[in-house]
């Protein structure tokens, strides 16, 4: 099974492609900058460059050829403007959902926001584009065809992971969740098919990752 991670320098991106490694999976870490690539290189890491924001739908094709997943952990950061959460979490998104179904790739893991729903966009004025961004880019998926797990995770935190979380549809109230159990999630769906298709939420909660995910998909 061979996995490229986009946003591997990422706060989750990393995580997930250490546990990949740990479990002896097939994964290429991606990364924006040469530099980085380098780096995960010398680090003993399968590494290569994309750049969401500039390499074109066909050159994101050629470069996604031969895997059978990719998990999708691209974010502009917190830091940036509006006009960059468009061209990176947007359109970034978008492009890399069309050369995934060129490049034949099987399945697609996308880490969205807590609440993508349009009715969410007023509940978070402060990040108001970027879950606009995030609304459309996961609607595009939803209509792409692909086989698609839309993962969404409550406030990131930088604490330890606690290996236990909560999986709902949709929760009544928000939460927070380690970054650490974030991408510990995404690996359990990246490397067992009962866990993946369609989407959830996930906060910290008091269930083993692997029970919260086999409880919801039964």
């Amino acid at each position: 099974m061979s996995i490229l991670v986009l946003g591997s320098n990422g706060g989750v991106g990393k995580f997930i492609v250490s546990k990949l490694k740990d479990a002896d999976q097939n994964v290429t870490a991606a990364y924006r900058k040469d530099e980085q690539v380098e780096k995960a290189e010398k680090e003993g890491l399968d590494a290569k460059n994309v750049d969401v924001e500039t390499d074109s739908i066909e050159t994101l094709a050629d470069k996604f050829k031969g895997y059978e997943q990719l998990a999708f952990s691209v974010g502009s950061g917190g830091s940036t403007g509006a006009d960059k959460t468009i061209i990176v979490d947007l359109d970034g998104a978008v492009k890399a959902i069309e050369a995934s179904k060129k490049a034949g790739v099987k399945h697609f893991v996308m880490v969205s926001t807590f609440d993508s729903r349009r009715e969410a966009f007023d509940d978070y004025e402060a990040l108001k584009p970027y879950t606009i961004a995030k609304h459309y880019a996961d609607n595009h998926l939803r209509d792409s065809g692909l086989n698609y797990t839309i993962v969404h995770p409550g406030a990131l935190l930088d604490d330890a992971g606690t290996g236990k979380v909560e999986i709902e549809k949709l929760f009544d109230e928000g939460g927070s969740v380690p970054r650490e159990d974030v991408a510990a999630t995404i690996v359990e769906v990246l490397t067992n098919k009962q866990f993946q298709g369609g989407e959830f939420q996930v906060i910290a909660g008091d269930q083993p990752i692997q029970t919260a995910l086999e409880n919801f998909y039964k």
